[in-house]
């Protein structure tokens, strides 16, 4: 029995049950055809209206609280002395909706801007006891450094830890700032300890910027020796070291020494340990001091690689202890290691620093039997130092000898040579190698140029100055 509705009351009409069977087919054919009747009869015989779409939900509580935040803040402008955190309660149940963590941001900057910091507390007990989102960290980070600036050391710590009870995950992001704040000052400084162990509870850990922060507050006062209190474990030892190592401002007798203490205390230095020590001797021109590093390392029973043993020989070679630097060349090859290009051009550096070109042209040859192909920076090195000691025969022997191996000589090298035959004199041939030096495509300095011109003058060869001018001129022109 189904009943039908009139406008003006109900009736009991009994319908065959043929034609309900049919109806029924109808319906639902039509409603498996198009999704929208489907919806639309299911909440016309369920529902009786349609929902509140949930979109319309949401839009309207985002504009609920920033109705809510406009009026929060033209209370938080109108008065210095108002209670802010009466406002945003006010200002929020006012729109019927729930405060927001940067609602709170807002309050706690602008009661530090006035200096109501008697509100804070306050502020920060009823976000932790009656709100439920989790609070952003950068609420808690900017705090800390207020009570930094204002030297408040037991407050920051006392909030650092307090920061899981307002529903946020702490990082390594908070205890840097805290660590910043404390080691700002010596008394801060000593409180380190304590908080680094507390901080394992809330399950913080410290990370290589943090150790920056502890290292660089202990360098700068002067109690460097101080970061061995921090070790707890081999990794960080290492890391320590390696942030000492990093250090540019740092002396460099207090990173040994530092390096003697962890030795006494029982830790043993890796590989990669002995590498920031090198590399950190090395920048500061301890060229001497790399090289016993150096053979630290051997003596702890690890082998050196390509790099360090070219930064040792780099150092021992600035320093002029060119006796020592053939003595680590020889042992590194003894130890089976292939030297690689830049090794190669740092030995030739020394050579040339010794005037040794002989040898260095003969580096040069032994490189190439050996697959190690000169670079631009090996010709011209070799051949600047031979020209800066006004061999120009040697120069010149050199140059041909690296043309005839199929070397190729950039501006530089072509460059150094003719101004090298410009100045014994030599303006014809320093002629021809300019020509051949813009045939090749390569663009000559105006200096090159004014030094050939005025050497061609000199002899009274003006216009074959000027024609070679214009001929350089019109082929830089086509290029």
């Amino acid at each position: 029995m189904l009943y039908s509705v009139t406008h003006r009351h109900r009736t009991r009409t009994h319908i065959p049950k043929s034609l309900v069977i049919s109806l029924f087919r109808s319906s639902s054919s039509s409603s498996s055809s198009s999704p929208r009747s489907k919806y639309h009869n299911y909440y016309l015989r369920k529902r009786r209206k349609w929902p509140h779409p949930i979109y319309k939900a949401r839009w309207h509580e985002k504009l609920s609280q920033q109705n809510a935040m406009q009026a929060l803040r033209t209370q938080a402008s109108s008065s210095s002395s108002v209670n802010l955190l009466s406002s945003l309660t006010e200002s929020f149940a006012l729109y019927n909706c729930n405060p927001t963590p940067n609602s709170y941001h807002f309050i706690l900057k602008t009661l530090i801007q006035t200096s109501q910091f008697h509100q804070i507390h306050s502020v920060l007990n009823h976000l932790e006891k009656n709100e439920k989102f989790e609070t952003p960290e950068s609420i808690f980070i900017d705090l800390i450094q207020f009570y930094g600036r204002k030297n408040e050391f037991q407050e920051a710590i006392e909030l650092f830890f307090r920061i899981p009870n307002f529903r946020c995950d702490v990082s390594v992001d908070s205890l840097n700032c805290l660590l910043w704040v404390l080691c700002r000052r010596k008394e801060g400084l000593q409180i380190v300890p304590q908080v680094l162990l507390k901080s394992r509870l809330i399950n913080v850990r410290l990370e290589a910027s943090s150790f920056v922060i502890l290292v660089e507050a202990l360098c700068r006062f002067n109690k460097p020796v101080h970061a061995i209190g921090l070790l707890v474990d081999r990794a960080s030892f290492s890391l320590i070291l390696r942030t000492l190592c990093q250090q540019n401002t740092l002396e460099c007798d207090h990173v040994m020494g530092l390096v003697e203490e962890m030795k006494k205390l029982g830790f043993c230095f890796d590989g990669t340990d002995w590498g920031n020590v090198i590399r950190f001797l090395v920048r500061r021109n301890k060229g001497v001091e790399a090289l016993e590093a150096l053979n630290g390392m051997k003596l702890d029973g690890f082998m050196p690689d390509v790099i360090s043993y070219t930064m040792v020989l780099d150092a021992v070679i600035s320093a002029g202890e060119f006796e020592r630097a053939d003595q680590v060349f020889d042992e590194m090859l003894v130890s089976g290691l292939v030297p690689d290009i830049h090794t190669y051009n740092v030995y030739v550096s020394g050579l040339c620093k010794q005037n040794k070109f002989d040898d260095g042209i003969k580096m040069v040859s032994s490189m190439e039997e050996l697959g190690c192909k000169p670079n631009m920076i090996t010709y011209n090195m070799l051949l600047s130092a031979i020209c800066y000691r006004g061999e120009l025969g040697m120069a010149r022997d050199f140059f041909k000898h690296v043309r005839g191996k199929g070397g190729v000589m950039n501006s530089e090298a072509y460059e150094m040579i003719i101004s090298r035959m410009v100045s014994v004199g030599d303006v014809s041939e320093a002629l021809d190698l300019l020509k051949e030096m813009v045939e090749k495509g390569l663009v000559p300095k105006p200096s090159t140029l004014d030094e050939i011109v005025s050497g061609l003058c000199q002899n009274g060869l003006v216009s074959k100055g000027l024609s070679l001018l214009t001929e350089i001129l019109g082929k830089n022109g086509k290029h």
